[in-house]
């Protein structure tokens, strides 16, 4: 079970991957976010800005148009 989950549905880019990175700053390193997106942009967006930060995407996918994200929150 993540400890936070941030529903992003119905939000256009940019706003999924902004909200996504301001409730992982407000997380504790190793502490799980599921962010839920309807916006075909956070698939590409959001696993990108993964690889660029010291958080770890444990696990993705997408059924019917909806996207989810397993997030580990790493050290600032």
């Amino acid at each position: 079970m993540p400890d936070r989950i941030l529903d992003a549905s119905g939000l256009h880019c940019p706003m999924p991957l902004l909200k996504t990175k301001l409730e992982l700053n407000g997380m504790s390193p190793g502490q799980e976010l599921e962010v839920i997106a309807t916006d075909a942009g956070s698939a590409r967006d959001i696993p990108a800005f993964l690889k660029l930060s010291s958080h770890e995407l444990m696990s993705s996918s997408e059924a019917d148009g909806c996207y989810h994200f397993v997030i580990r929150c790493g050290q600032r």
